[in-house]
């Protein structure tokens, strides 16, 4: 009898092997594959074939979500052999609960909760996460424990805004050996078009929410960011440590498509 992920892979195997041999079009073939199943939790449905589409299982946001609602998710990805699962905006007390059911590891500064282990970084690659200031922290870490939760080599830049200009500049190996850097800044979103004007690699900016009352919860940096004068500089959401530690996976994984 095998498990679910097992029996998906033989599913696909299927599927794969129809459209060799000239029974399935590939056209059904592709319709298949977008269409295969998904748990149906009624709060939730839970895409079971996602890591086979994208590469990567689904990742759980915590915020708004019970703790009984998340341990049902990692339920129902567990039965379908997913032995690695990332679960976002996960506050402590949610956390505790959690770990009484699901052997995750929480990290309190990031808000993440992880099950399984940390892969061997297998990218092209290191990602650079550089922070402006201490009060990025918990943005900065999402965004590095997201990138090494894909098989990333990280390489922290914390505390290096432009306040201090020459803090970054003891770091500009690191920067022009990057093959993606996360710059992370909260204030006026400088340090983007900073690391923008000294890299020759993808430069993803995180505008944080940490700033005096004339930031807007993060819009002065982010409306900053989205007018960088740096090229190569793309910008996600405010404080989506998330987004941009998935993103720079991605790049770090590229290879030319024949």
């Amino acid at each position: 009898m095998c498990n679910r992920e097992m029996c998906m892979n033989t599913d696909v195997k299927k599927i794969l092997t129809d459209v060799q041999s000239g029974v399935l079009s590939v056209d059904d073939a592709l319709l298949a594959l977008r269409t295969a199943p998904f748990a149906d939790l009624g709060f939730a449905k839970v895409d079971l074939h996602r890591r086979v589409r994208q590469g990567a299982a689904e990742v759980i946001y915590g915020a708004g979500k019970t703790a009984s609602q998340i341990s049902d998710i990692l339920d129902a990805m567990c039965a379908n052999g997913q032995t690695r699962v990332l679960v976002t905006r996960l506050s402590p007390d949610s956390a505790e609960q959690v770990c009484a059911r699901h052997p995750i590891r929480y990290d309190g500064t990031a808000r993440l909760g992880m099950l399984g282990d940390m892969p061997q970084p297998d990218g092209l690659g290191s990602v650079v996460v550089a922070a402006a200031g201490t009060s990025d922290l918990p943005v900065a870490e999402e965004a590095a424990l997201t990138a090494e939760f894909f098989g990333n080599a990280v390489v922290r830049l914390y505390d290096v805004g432009v306040a201090g200009l020459h803090r970054l500049l003891a770091h500009t190996e690191d920067v022009m050996r990057a093959s993606v850097i996360i710059a992370v800044a909260g204030m006026e979103g400088a340090l983007a078009s900073v690391v923008g004007g000294l890299a020759d690699c993808p430069v993803i900016a995180v505008p944080t929410s940490v700033g005096y009352g004339a930031s807007f919860g993060g819009l002065s940096a982010l409306l900053s960011m989205l007018n960088s004068c740096a090229s190569g500089v793309s910008v996600v959401n405010i404080d989506n440590g998330f987004g941009a530690g998935f993103l720079a996976g991605r790049i770090n994984h590229m290879e030319a498509k024949g």
